[in-house]
């Protein structure tokens, strides 16, 4: 049987078939619309960019101790392309699974899925409440504080930085814009 093409209502009816969790939703959300801008920035296709970002985290919720690995069941189950499924996995590279993130969107997403994270948290602690006003030098302010966002792993930002070959500062710029495309889904539009 071929592979179906997966599209943002197919992936977005697997992903709430597994997740409840409003943070898990807000998480899927920011990094889909940080692919989506991503994608057309590169001049590549927004939708399948953004069908990865917001699938990566599939079995987040029911099986943390099998990330990744359950995702690759479950999509492989639902016929999902080899290459989506290959992206999705790469999100987890050195933490979960061995594999690299070789093109550009699998170096996207690995490189943008952490940041999110951090992103959000700086956005939550301004006094706006606010990413609509929220610049690079907010988040990079709070960078050496590992206590802020201590889940976060800023080595993969880092890693994901070099491997596009982009600074930090443009890497935390684009994916402020990227969410704040979606800032009233994901409770960043502020006070």
């Amino acid at each position: 049987m071929p592979d179906k093409m997966p599209n943002r209502e197919s992936a977005l009816a697997l992903f709430l078939k597994y997740n409840k969790s409003e943070s898990l939703m807000k998480h899927a959300l920011s990094v889909e619309a940080v692919m989506r801008f991503m994608a057309v920035k590169a001049g590549e296709d927004p939708d399948k960019w953004g069908v990865i970002g917001l699938i990566h985290d599939l079995d987040y919720e029911m099986y943390p101790e099998q990330h990744c690995k359950m995702t690759e069941q479950i999509l492989i189950e639902n016929e999902w392309p080899v290459e989506y499924i290959r992206a999705v996995l790469s999100h987890g590279w050195g933490l979960v699974t061995d594999v690299e993130p070789l093109s550009l969107m699998e170096k996207t997403i690995y490189a943008v899925d952490e940041l999110t994270g951090l992103v959000t948290t700086s956005a939550l602690v301004r006094p706006s409440k606010s990413i609509m006003d929220m610049e690079a030098r907010s988040v990079k302010k709070k960078w050496n504080d590992k206590r802020f966002a201590a889940g976060v792993d800023r080595s993969v930002i880092e890693k994901g930085a070099e491997m596009l070959e982009v600074t930090l500062d443009e890497l935390i710029t684009d994916c402020i814009m990227g969410m704040r495309l979606v800032a009233e889904d994901i409770g960043l539009k502020g006070i």
